[in-house]
């Protein structure tokens, strides 16, 4: 039986009917990992004797239950682990133990996943490439000398290189559907609001979202059903039902009108993501759904309405690692030095160039011309999401205009935030979208294709998304 061709689903299953033990599925998999990840590079930190202990502890217990027993989960380095490293792939956190689960990690828990390992990331979530990690770059399986996208690409890489069955990531611009495009695998975003951001490091507040990256839709499905729901601990979180989205994935989606955006041509796109964009809408129409086309005249300042918001949030949130409190401590003989050496050492270069943007758009005199401006034009973004949807149940969009891009390759900071120029709206209007392997390209990189569904409408969209993944598979 090969292991790692099991669902989640699968491997509940078989658990619970003792045809399988949990220890095996975790020795499968830390087996790959010992055997694959040197090369790769997903993992910061391996729980194998936890993990082994934990997969012991349910193959003991004759009352076995829960919708991710025994399923290994990889978690990235910017979500809280009691008891273990929480770096956020920065220096200035290294050595930190996180005193307390955050609210997916208790979730998962109760639900009978066993953490695998945590997984390595741009540093503070401030990249497209994992490129921007403090310790190492992670590689695509796909083909090792191309970036696995970012940041959550440690994450995206696991579930490609058969080294955990489902990730975790953190997505504020779209940090779990670029790199699970990037590495042909499947990536959700949730409506912000739906999953608990308590215990996950603070990027972009109003941004950041926990989504799931896994092999199917069906098993991103299944974990949404689990770290979903209202937390006391984040004020944000919504009061809105928590459905088992699996049983959403019937396949049907005749009449459903799926949006184009009109102003999509006047992006670059890579004429091979371009083709399959094009082939998935025939796709969408050839089972029923209706394609209607939209305007979204704003979409273009999307870009440069993230990159004034996002380091803005990002300068008043990085605050706090000051080497006071906790992480790394700087040496100086005086406070003002001590903070400078601090974060001049313990920073990398990304960061601290959107610290100083930030910092820079809400300083005196200029918040009215930048952050105060921006943050009206999000908001004539998200009314132009609002009026789309009154005409249309989903938009499709490529994920990424390109894929995946050679280390190196972006020479400027610019041409590096623009691979995320189709996944930044989302997060700017709040709503959910998934990202769906959908062929290869000539060097035979992976292909995303993006799907956008209304606020809190998850079950719609992991169906439609559920409807391309199957026809992917004759494609």
């Amino acid at each position: 039986m090969d292991i790692t061709a099991l669902s989640v689903s699968q491997i509940v299953s078989k658990i619970k009917t003792k045809e399988l033990k949990a220890k095996d599925v975790v020795l499968t998999y830390l087996t790959n990992i010992d055997r694959l990840d040197s090369e790769i590079k997903a993992y910061l930190n391996v729980f194998h004797d936890y993990a082994l202990k934990r997969a012991e502890e349910i193959d003991n217990n004759p009352n076995k239950k829960g919708l991710l027993l025994g399923v290994p989960v990889a978690v990235k380095d910017n979500i809280s682990v009691k008891d273990f490293e929480l770096t956020a792939g920065s220096k200035i956190l290294k050595g930190y133990i996180a005193p307390f689960d955050a609210t997916v990690i208790e979730k998962i828990k109760e639900e009978g996943a066993i953490i695998i390992g945590k997984t390595n990331l741009d540093e503070f979530a401030m990249g497209s490439s994992t490129e921007n990690s403090a310790f190492f770059k992670t590689k695509n399986p796909v083909n090792t000398e191309y970036v696995p996208g970012g940041s959550s690409g440690g994450s995206a890489a696991a579930v490609k290189a058969n080294e955990t069955l489902i990730a975790l990531g953190s997505d504020t611009g779209g940090s779990v559907r670029q790199p699970a495009s990037f590495c042909g695998v499947v990536g959700l975003k949730p409506t912000y609001g739906r999953v608990s951001r308590y215990g996950l490091v603070a990027f972009g507040s109003s941004l950041d979202v926990i989504g799931p990256i896994g092999k199917s839709v069906e098993d991103v499905a299944i974990t949404l059903s689990v770290i979903s729901g209202f937390d006391l601990r984040d004020s944000t979180t919504a009061k809105v039902p928590v459905l088992n989205f699996e049983t959403y994935l019937t396949g049907d989606i005749k009449g459903k009108k799926v949006g184009l955006i009109k102003e999509i041509q006047n992006f670059k796109i890579q004429p091979e993501v371009e083709e399959a964009f094009r082939k998935s809408l025939e796709i969408f129409e050839k089972n029923g759904a209706e394609i209607v086309e939209i305007s979204m005249p704003h979409l273009k300042y999307a870009l440069s309405v993230y990159y004034i918001v996002a380091p803005s949030e990002a300068s008043a949130n990085l605050a706090r690692y000051d080497g006071v409190r906790y992480g790394f401590e700087g040496n100086a003989d005086n406070l003002r030095d001590f903070y400078e050496d601090t974060r001049t050492k313990g920073f990398g270069s990304e960061v601290k160039r959107r610290i100083l943007i930030g910092t820079f758009a809400l300083s005196e005199g200029y918040y009215d011309q930048y952050y105060l401006k921006a943050s009206k034009v999000r908001r004539i973004i998200f009314e132009e999401f609002k009026r789309a949807f009154e005409i249309c149940d989903v938009i499709l969009t490529p994920t990424s205009p390109t894929t995946a891009f050679r280390f190196g390759e972006k020479a400027t900071p610019l041409e590096m935030y623009l691979s995320d120029v189709f996944t930044i709206p989302v997060n700017l209007a709040y709503l959910p979208a998934i990202s769906v392997p959908f062929g290869v390209d000539s060097k035979g990189l992976p292909i995303g294709i993006q799907m956008i569904g209304k606020w809190f409408k998850e079950e719609e969209l992991l169906n439609t998304a559920y409807v391309l993944q199957e026809e992917a598979k004759h494609v």
